[in-house]
């Protein structure tokens, strides 16, 4: 009778792994890696730290490794001997990691703290425009309501005092004296002396 034997379910569904020996323990002349593909799954892990050797940052040293393996493709039927592969890919880290770093531009550098861009002249923030304007509406909301078409056809309408005294029915005069009475209250608003 035989005893049944116990395995995970994943053990099992799991395909048995083949394991590729390193480069240098091959016997010579013959190929280790039968294509990129299972060349760069076998040394992913090790190409990636001497990738990370190479530069600080971890996805810099991930677009190093990419590059490198790209030309070690484009390469891959040049290659003769494949227990060298590690060297040529090396090489092209080191080589193309020169590369960047000749081509880096000089205004370029890393700094703890983003420089805040100095104002230009003239130009101010666009919220405390915008908290300036609702606060000369609210405080032309304040005025009579008589004032307040005046000015608002004057200014905001942008008429002359001539066609807001004919589209008021009033004459150019009261127009001007009540702009004017309109204007010395906007001045002396409480919020608008704030917001300014």
């Amino acid at each position: 009778m035989t005893a049944p034997v116990c395995i995970s379910a994943s053990a099992a569904a799991a395909p048995a792994r083949q394991t590729l020996p390193h480069p240098r323990l091959a016997p010579a002349g013959t190929s280790l890696y039968p294509s990129f593909a299972s060349y760069v799954r076998a040394r992913h892990p090790a190409l990636l730290r001497t990738a990370r050797s190479l530069t600080a940052n971890p996805s810099d040293a991930e677009d190093l490794l990419q590059t490198a393996l790209a030309k070690t493709y484009v390469a891959w039927e040049r290659i003769e001997d494949h227990r060298a592969l590690d060297g040529y890919v090396r090489r092209a880290l080191l080589n193309t990691r020169t590369s960047q770093w000749r081509r880096r531009r000089v205004d370029e550098f890393a700094c703890d703290e983003l420089p805040e861009p100095e104002p230009r002249p003239g130009a101010d923030d666009p919220a405390e425009r915008q908290a300036l304007r609702d606060a000369m509406w609210r405080a032309i909301l304040r005025l009579p309501a008589r004032q307040r078409a005046m000015v608002v056809l004057r200014y905001y309408e942008d008429l002359s005092e001539a066609q807001t005294a004919e589209l008021l029915g009033v004459s150019v005069g009261t127009v001007k004296s009540a702009v004017s009475r309109a204007l010395g209250k906007l001045r002396e608003d409480p919020e608008l002396g704030l917001a300014r």
